[in-house]
């Protein structure tokens, strides 16, 4: 993987091979999840092994945006969804499960869901429902 720091043996986003990869730049790398939760999903990740978004520079954090943006003109091309989930899970309690920072983008489409009010708000679900009281 070019330019990819190995400071992390075990990290499977270090030692992603290149084939995986669908665009990169000076800081980060992407390409489609592994596990995807549907058509399109796709990973930024930086370069460097870090496990926070709050550990990255700027230039880091606008080189990852600047391939999201790639991988949602990917996306759209490709699969036509109606929306998308954007997200980052950091820290353990957050659900991250591979301790290499990675932003998601993940495709939506109509029906793909009964009621998809609340999007991200569902990781915690006694909380996310905010609206049917007040309908």
């Amino acid at each position: 993987m070019s330019n990819m720091t190995q400071t992390a043996n075990g990290c499977p986003f270090c030692n992603l091979p290149a084939e995986r990869m669908l665009g990169e730049n000076v800081h980060a790398i992407w390409f489609r999840d592994a596990y995807p939760v549907s058509p399109g999903h796709s990973l930024v990740i930086p370069k460097r092994h870090v496990a926070s978004f709050f550990e990255i520079s700027v230039e880091e954090r606008l080189a990852m945006l600047e391939l999201l943006d790639v991988a949602q003109v990917a996306a759209e091309r490709e699969c036509h969804p109606a929306g998308y989930n954007i997200g980052i899970n950091d820290g353990r309690a957050a659900g991250q499960t591979v301790p290499h920072l990675h932003l998601h983008l993940i495709p939506r489409f109509t029906g793909d869901m009964p009621d998809p009010r609340g999007g991200v708000r569902w990781v915690i679900p006694e909380k996310a429902d905010y609206w049917s009281a007040r309908e």
